[in-house]
């Protein structure tokens, strides 16, 4: 599958993956306005057996299959809480 990537303007290491490039129409708007104005990264041909830095190449496939984008989240922070008493 062809994928066009977009990166959040609003939020480190968020990702939007499309099939078609700049049609951000079945992106809901609340999803839109929460990463701000997509930034056009890359295409890339993925397939399943594709390895994807942190993402799983078939989840990836079957997000935009159902619907029609998937997000790539940052990655959570293992920081653990400063006590500072």
């Amino acid at each position: 599958m062809q994928c066009f990537i977009y990166k959040s303007n609003k939020k480190a290491d968020l990702y939007l993956y499309l099939d078609k490039q700049d049609d951000f129409s079945c992106v809901p708007e609340a999803i839109l306005k929460s990463i701000g104005q997509p930034e056009y990264v890359m295409q890339l041909e993925i397939t399943p057996e594709r390895k994807l830095a942190r993402e799983n190449a078939a989840d990836v496939i079957n997000g935009i299959k159902e619907n029609g984008f998937f997000i790539q989240m940052p990655p959570a922070t293992d920081a653990a809480p400063i006590n500072l008493h």
